[in-house]
This record gives C-alpha cells, structure tokens and sequence, in this order.
C-alpha cells in the first residue's frame, strides 16, 4: 500500500523531501481544457511561506512551483489550460539542510 498517493476523482501522487533536491506531485484525472497557471497554485504556496510563522519551516526558500506537464497554450482562450493528461508539478529545494533531520538510520 502506498502512503504517498490518495484521491479517486483526482489521483494524486507526491514525491520527493524537504532535504532532497526537489519535491512535486503528479495529478491524475484532471480533465482537458481547465485553465491552470502557476500563479493558481502559487497564491496558495505563498499562505505557507517558510519563515512566515512559527508553525512553517524556517528555512528560507521561495517554493516556487512549475508546472512540467499536462497543460498547453489554447489559442481559443489565450489562456494555459489542461491537455486530459496527469499534471506534474515540481518544486525546487534551494536551501536543503539534512543535518536538521532526525537521524531514522543509524
């Protein structure tokens, strides 16, 4: 049983940790045409801010979110907008810092 994929409508896989390279999710489901840009999921990326509260991480990292794919540019729109396909979304680690994780293997 995996514990990082949950969802029946959207399926949604994360991957990735906070003292590794990079995290992201894939979500599966998503029908075609639904406009989506990064800046729709950074509004919310932004409320979790680390170094905002005491209650997020106080490393200080711009979680920027990119979008690798499942959208394209419709032309009709103008606007970006799902393709039908899994969306894969990718945020970098810029200020990895193992040695403040808790040691699981000694």
């Amino acid at each position: 049983m995996s514990h990082n994929t949950f969802g029946h409508l959207f399926r949604v896989t994360t991957f990735g940790e906070s003292h590794g390279p990079a995290i992201g999710c894939v979500v599966d489901g998503c029908p075609p045409l639904i406009p989506l840009e990064e800046g729709d999921i950074q509004t919310f990326l932004d409320q979790r801010r680390p170094g905002t509260s005491r209650f997020t991480t106080q490393r200080q990292e711009a979680d920027r979110v990119k979008i690798l794919s499942g959208v394209f540019h419709d032309e009709k729109s103008k606007r970006q907008v799902t393709t039908g396909t899994p969306v894969a979304l990718l945020i970098e680690n810029t200020d990895q810092r193992s040695k403040d994780l808790p040691r699981y293997i000694s």
